[in-house]
């Protein structure tokens, strides 16, 4: 946020990506002033948290399109913003961290624990964290680093939290690094986003594709949910639906029930049109919701 040079380079990805949220790390800053946010967007009709950190130090900014996301509430922690609320368009009320961790172990572990304690205290299932959380998930995430036995209990630790709070790391397309050494002798992957389950469900095809390093040693993040079209859906079924005595006799009476005008063709097309709308209402009314029978197992 201190340099014109970094502020075109984010309005030029949020322009370029039509981005709805946006989470800064490390702005360096403490005091913002909507004239510094309104330039950055490109636009009036957002809002946003600041959180200053230690004088300026760890600072973190939430930003966000009003007329994407509607904000509700937020928490501010030692190195965290997490907002809540409601993502317009899908009419889905979630919750976005913009995450800063420390080097020190110490800190990072009370993090991890507020975070956690913060999740159980809203309980809204739809979750995304991101930003810089200063630790790697193993050892292969990092080049020209030396790692000692503190790097081992962090990574640990880490793996830990993502597991106990059901988290899942997003697919990352680009790079395979996100902070480089100016002189380019180290590298590691320190930012990621993490999701709960429900985000997956709403939005399935949501990856994190890793921007080039341009105007910092870390290289910026776009997450994203590609649906690509790939022609009509083809027709499935489960094993399990023919372990059902009455499987076979239900498909064969809602068949010869279909009346469909046309050649052989079409109506061998609209039979099975039919059929799967209606093997999807029985399948939900006897195995139930499979997300929601795995989240009780679990």
């Amino acid at each position: 946020m201190g340099g014109s040079i970094k502020s075109r380079y984010l309005n030029h990805i949020i322009a370029r990506e039509g981005a709805e949220f946006v989470c800064l790390q490390e702005t360096k800053t403490r005091e913002v002033t909507e004239a510094k946010c309104f330039a950055v967007w490109g636009n009036n009709r957002i809002g946003w948290i600041h959180h200053e950190g230690d004088n300026g130090n760890g600072s973190l900014i939430s930003m966000w399109h009003k007329e994407a996301f509607s904000y509700d509430s937020h928490v501010v922690g030692k190195g965290f913003i997490a907002v809540v609320g409601t993502h317009i368009k899908a009419n889905l009320r979630c919750v976005l961290v913009n995450v800063y961790a420390t080097c020190i172990l110490r800190d990072k572990k009370i993090l991890w624990e507020e975070l956690t304690s913060v999740k159980e205290a809203l309980q809204v299932p739809v979750w995304c964290l991101c930003g810089d959380f200063n630790v790697v998930r193993s050892r292969c995430e990092r080049k020209g680093i030396r790692v000692g036995v503190d790097s081992s209990s962090e990574i640990v630790g880490f793996n830990s939290f993502i597991e106990n709070n059901m988290l899942f790391d997003l697919p990352i397309v680009g790079k395979n690094f996100t902070w480089f050494k100016p002189n380019g002798t180290a590298k590691s992957r320190i930012d990621r986003v993490l999701v709960s389950e429900e985000w997956l469900v709403r939005w399935p095809m949501s990856k994190q594709y890793v921007q080039s390093r341009e105007v910092s040693d870390h290289c910026a993040i776009v997450v994203k949910d590609v649906q690509k079209d790939w022609g009509p859906k083809p027709f499935r079924s489960l094993d399990i639906w023919l372990q059902e005595r009455s499987f076979c006799g239900m498909v064969k009476d809602f068949w010869l029930a279909y009346s469909v005008e046309g050649n052989a063709f079409v109506r061998f097309k609209e039979k099975l049109k039919s059929l799967k709308g209606d093997l999807k209402k029985w399948n939900r009314d006897v195995f139930g919701n499979i997300y929601t029978v795995k989240r009780e197992i679990l």
